[in-house]
């Protein structure tokens, strides 16, 4: 029986980045995956929003995928929103396919030491007050302090669990499909009295992608082409010769949410934890912010830093993250409902929206950087993430960023030495100068801090005014 303090289901991009955030905390970490390749089917997400970027960022490992990708200035809410004047270094969305997201990430991983068992299934669970014990499909039984389900929607580790998935039903489905056609296909956007449907041609110039309407919501299972074919010849009078399907698969407009990310030693991060539309692009970059935020949690527990009361604290902070996606998701579809009364309604939003107040609202709440944990009364900076600013460190240029390659809490002066503690050791103390404003998204400028305590994932736990009242405490209660 293999033997290990974390088993991590599911090597996506969630299970992989969780991963690499144990590793760097010199935790034993496992990985999973049911997948016996890397291959993706499909066309899954394709792009990185601001925040994911800057957690990217945070480790060091950001060029790797800016290499590959492509910049867009837009995120979108019902319309496009311009966060090109957004106080990130990352004020665009990255557009990269899923796949190559897996693929920088498991080289990462690998690069950590991280082993990851493909082509295994998990099968049954057993937990007991010191661990979870692990069967699989393949006959092997795995022996786990803790086991964190990255599973996706219809995660096995969450049923297993028993940890129950309420939410919103299906109002509406699309079919979405990768195929072949005899006929010319109809590119860009196609309305109907269904809704909007799509058509866009693959890198190969010979594969259509397509995206179809207004399906039935209570339809399950993988598609069939003939099923294709039909809904094609309903909303464009023609099948156009669909033919050679690539891939065939639909998704719905139903939004769930784990009623517990924890239940003993069982944890959930990603899409295990929550699914909603794909609106907005947001799933995947949700599920990278929870893995960054649990991960460095999960290890001082393990490594018995701190008492597992910290872990109450995950769900506390991204449970209502994850609503709030749900919701906005939900919303969006709303104003895609066919009908001229919709239409109204998309007119109303669409001009509040040009209004700047309200695009950079929405805007930062599409791209993840106004998440705010409720740290109590303070700096404005207090719960947020910390902005990548330029300082100056024993005369030599960094950023603020480079400090959390390894995943250490920091503890960043601006002015005089603080006094703390000898309790708090594990704290990275650095000296530094900053010439130059703080400014937050939405929020714009605010006063600098003389001091502040970054966790791991980039929030800030503390920020002093010069003395170092309340600094012992806060870093007791998180490191």
């Amino acid at each position: 029986m293999s033997e290990h303090e974390i088993l991590i289901s599911g090597a996506g991009p969630t299970g992989l980045i969780l991963a690499g955030e144990l590793a760097l905390a010199g935790v034993d970490v496992t990985v999973v995956e049911q997948r016996s390749t890397m291959e993706v089917v499909g066309r899954r997400a394709g792009g990185l929003h601001a925040r994911s970027l800057e957690v990217l960022d945070q480790r060091g490992i950001i060029d790797r995928f800016l290499a590959e990708g492509q910049t867009y200035p837009n995120v979108g809410f019902h319309v496009a929103l311009d966060i090109s004047d957004f106080p990130t270094r990352h004020n665009y969305l990255l557009a990269l396919r899923q796949e190559r997201i897996e693929r920088l990430l498991a080289d990462w991983v690998e690069e950590l030491g991280v082993p990851v068992h493909r082509g295994t299934e998990v099968l049954d669970i057993v937990r007991d007050e010191t661990g979870v014990r692990v069967a699989t499909a393949q006959g092997e039984i795995l022996r786990a302090g803790w086991l964190v389900g990255c599973d996706g929607g219809r995660s096995t580790v969450r049923k297993l669990a028993g940890i129950d998935f309420p939410g919103w039903e299906a109002s509406t489905s699309w079919l979405i499909a990768e195929v072949r056609m005899r006929e010319r296909p109809v590119l860009g956007f196609h309305e109907t009295a269904s809704g909007r449907h799509a058509m866009a041609m693959v890198d190969d110039g010979e594969t259509v992608a397509v995206v179809l309407a207004g399906q039935d919501q209570r339809a399950s299972g993988e598609p069939s082409l003939h099923e294709l074919a039909v809904a094609l010849k309903a909303a464009y009078g023609t099948d156009f010769g669909v033919h050679a399907p690539r891939f065939l698969s639909r998704f719905s407009d139903a939004a769930r949410q784990a009623q517990s990310y924890r239940q003993g030693r069982v944890l959930l991060a990603g899409d295990a934890a929550h699914i909603h539309s794909p609106m907005g692009g947001q799933g995947l970059n949700l599920g990278l912010q929870d893995a960054v935020n649990l991960g460095w949690k999960l290890a001082q527990v393990v490594k018995g830093i701190s008492p597992e009361t910290l872990l109450d604290t995950y769900q506390a902070e991204r449970h209502p993250v994850a609503l709030r996606v749900l919701k906005n998701t939900i919303a969006q579809g709303v104003l895609r409902y066919p009908g001229e009364r919709t239409a109204v309604l998309g007119d109303f939003v669409s001009e509040l929206l040009s209004l700047e107040e309200p695009r950079k609202r929405f805007a930062a709440m599409m791209s993840g950087l106004d998440v705010h944990y409720a740290f109590g009364e303070g700096h404005p900076l207090l719960g947020r993430r910390m902005p990548d600013l330029d300082i100056t460190i024993g005369g030599a240029p960094t950023r603020v960023s480079a400090l959390l390659h390894d995943a250490r809490p920091v503890l960043l002066n601006f002015g005089n030495p603080l006094a703390i503690d000898k309790g708090a050791g594990r704290l990275k103390r650095v000296d530094a100068t900053f010439e130059g404003s703080c400014e937050l998204p939405v929020i714009g400028r605010v006063d600098n801090p003389a001091a502040v305590l970054i966790r791991p994932d980039g929030h800030v736990a503390w920020v002093g005014d010069g003395s170092s009242d309340g600094l012992t405490d806060a870093a007791r209660m998180w490191f």
